[in-house]
């Protein structure tokens, strides 16, 4: 197989499907739409590259429109695309024949899904999980590497990209070592906030994931989370209603992620 996405095949309990390739919209047809060059900018961060650079990256796109549940990324398979999730929610972990998916880390379109394995040859480190209807994009690596020895100031942009994830993984690491189990779920509450218009200090999450694949990322147990959302109740700082936690105040979150 040569894709990351993995062939009609059974995962533990878990159907996993391979839809047709397609070329990213636009690919191929002049120069990128605004809608494409935001997308490609923010992924790649600054320096932003040049509208001819962002036409070629996305010349070398395909896209993957793939459903809830699809294996996005084997530990199985060889790596050989760097991959971004266009749009949905995933997550990484590990999936093991006849147990349930161990999430670590959960992700939301835009961001990058894997830009670093396909570098280093081999298989990823991680599985990856789609958690709603995804978007994949691929860019295979050897058309990657082509493409920055005609275009050497791709290398910066993609450096970026790579120390945004180093730093990101040594953050959790840190976390997990020093910061108590309220001060971890706040830090992850905060970096999934939606700001509330003409409310700057109130905040909107909406929890795509089931509570044990929460707890899961934060290295505690449902029942521990189910206390922590009751005790950031009671201090005033959230309010749950469903799938929706708006924070009330971002603030004193921040102070309590901080501690």
């Amino acid at each position: 197989m040569d894709t990351n996405i993995a062939s009609n095949a059974a995962v533990g309990r878990r159907t996993v499907l391979r839809p047709p390739r397609q070329r990213f919209v636009g690919a191929g047809e002049g120069s990128a739409s605004g809608m494409e060059r935001a997308l490609w900018g923010g992924l790649l961060g600054l320096p932003v590259p040049g509208p001819a650079l962002i036409d070629e990256l996305q010349a070398l796109a395909t896209a993957r429109d793939l459903p809830a549940g699809s294996l996005l990324v084997s530990r199985q398979q060889p790596a050989r695309e760097l991959l971004v999730l266009a749009h949905g929610d995933a997550a990484l972990g590990f999936v093991q024949e006849g147990a349930p998916f161990q999430p670590e880390r959960s992700l939301q379109g835009p961001d990058w899904l894997d830009p670093a394995s396909a570098w280093l040859g081999g298989t990823p480190a991680q599985d990856a999980i789609a958690l709603s209807d995804v978007r994949v994009l691929a860019l295979p690596v050897a058309e990657v590497q082509a493409l920055l020895l005609r275009q050497p100031e791709l290398a910066a942009p993609l450096l970026h990209v790579l120390a945004q994830q180093v730093r990101q993984l040594t953050t959790v690491a840190h976390d997990l070592m020093h910061k108590d189990a309220e001060a971890r779920f706040c830090d992850w509450l905060i970096q999934r906030c939606v700001a509330v218009p003409d409310a700057p200090e109130q905040a909107i999450v909406t929890l795509h994931e089931r509570k044990r694949d929460i707890a899961a990322q934060l290295g505690i147990t449902p029942e521990t989370l189910s206390r922590l959302l009751r005790q950031l109740s009671r201090k005033g700082l959230i309010e749950v209603r469903g799938y929706t936690v708006s924070v009330q105040d971002v603030g004193a979150l921040r102070v309590v992620a901080s501690s």
